[in-house]
């Protein structure tokens, strides 16, 4: 298969050669074979060609759930892997949220088979804890030998303080990533929205911040006492990143997230009981959402991340206390993310963490295999359930005006575009 891109103007700043130059790009067989001014389309090539045509390596979610296998009503891995290459990513990480949960090498497996010639690679995360109780360590050497890229209980804290630390202490005898989820579940309670005023107002329940604080504090003087990888992900308050922040001055081997709608919205968007805002952390304060976005630009947050999270009708339509945590967010991620930073940054932001998790960033230069998204970053429009390729529409981006379009993504020697 050959593939030519025309005078695409490539984003990638660690080739100073290139950035923000125009291209013409040819990919033969899978591999970027030339990269010049002008290149005349050799025969049976398919010409890509479009109004400021914008190009980058092939972007990374860190985050993302489906639902195979149990859950295949809300998304199956088929589904899901054309999701997110319409949504211009060619990796993401798998959550492990589906049933049962990955815990054991054949788990891990399945999973990978099951995925096996998508254009999206899917990286499975194996579960740290056995069914994911906190009780006893699963099956993580066998995991990362069957291909899983690290160990998370999904949303679920590790209760108990000394399994996160054997875990760590474990886990850096085959160069393994740790995840820990920020909550305190004692503290977090029966609660539902971010705890303050708006929380009190709407009479809902409140997860205070010192929830997820406290874990974070609790999480990194485990790291700073084991060494080893820590991944926090989706941290959502202004003292998580502060946290963040002083232990990374200590040089600790520490990354984290944030998902893309805690930098968009906030608890004020809760007033009108509408249960796609109902998330996992929730939405905090606008204080806490502008001490994120600062977070990302100085580079105490590694990642974004689509959170994305596929859930059927059911879970979603019914009365707030009741509906499950989650949003879809892999179609909505780069148009949201360009309203609140510039294209540069949030190329870079959208591009890097693979190392994190064992991966090989892609590179764009002639020799190395084509993981290329493609993209305009200009046009705005009304986010509306005609854009969602996931089988499940719980968005909280419904309606919003976002800026930017992914126009495809190219990898494993394969086009998918968005006409």
């Amino acid at each position: 298969m050959k593939i030519l891109l025309k005078s695409a103007k490539i984003i990638n700043s660690n080739n100073t050669e290139l950035h923000l130059k125009k291209r013409d790009i040819l990919i033969n067989k899978g591999i970027i074979e030339k990269i010049a001014i002008t290149i005349a389309p050799p025969p049976k090539t398919k010409v890509v060609a479009y109004k400021n045509l914008h190009v980058s390596i092939g972007w990374f979610d860190t985050g993302v759930s489906f639902g195979e296998p149990g859950y295949e009503e809300r998304e199956t891995i088929t589904n899901g892997l054309l999701c997110a290459a319409k949504s211009g990513f060619t990796d993401v990480v798998l959550n492990p949220s589906s049933y049962p949960v990955p815990d054991s090498s054949s788990d891990i497996v399945f999973l990978k088979n099951a995925a096996k010639n998508h254009l999206t690679g899917l990286h499975p995360l194996g579960n740290l804890t056995v069914k994911g109780e906190s009780k006893c360590l699963a099956e993580l050497y066998d995991m990362k030998n069957s291909g899983a890229v690290g160990f998370y209980d999904y949303k679920h804290a590790v209760s108990n303080p000394n399994l996160l630390k054997i875990a760590l202490q474990y886990a850096q005898g085959f160069n393994a990533t740790v995840c820990s989820f920020p909550l305190d579940t004692k503290i977090a309670g029966k609660g539902v929205v971010n705890e303050g005023e708006e929380s009190t107002q709407l009479g809902l329940k409140g997860i205070p911040a010192l929830a997820e604080e406290l874990q974070v504090a609790r999480d990194l003087f485990i790291l700073e006492y084991t060494g080893g990888k820590l991944h926090i992900p989706t941290i959502s308050t202004k003292n998580s990143v502060n946290l963040i922040a002083a232990a990374k001055k200590k040089g600790l081997k520490l990354t984290c997230s944030v998902a893309i709608h805690n930098l968009i919205f906030n608890d004020t968007n809760l007033r009108e009981f509408d249960t796609n805002f109902k998330t996992l952390p929730p939405l905090r304060t606008k204080e806490d959402s502008k001490e994120l976005i600062k977070g990302i630009k100085n580079g105490t947050i590694d990642f974004v991340t689509s959170d994305h999270t596929p859930l059927n009708i059911e879970l979603k339509q019914v009365e707030f206390d009741n509906a499950t945590y989650g949003t879809i967010g892999l179609e909505s991620a780069f148009g949201a993310l360009l309203t609140v930073i510039d294209i540069e940054a949030a190329i870079e932001l959208l591009t890097k963490g693979r190392e994190t998790f064992g991966m090989e960033t892609p590179q764009l230069q002639e020799g190395k295999a084509a993981s290329l998204t493609l993209f305009e970053p200009v046009t705005a429009y009304q986010f509306s359930t005609s854009t969602i390729v996931s089988s499940s529409k719980n968005s909280m981006f419904l309606g919003k005006m976002l800026m930017g379009k992914v126009i495809g993504t190219i990898a494993n020697n394969q086009l998918v575009l968005n006409d």
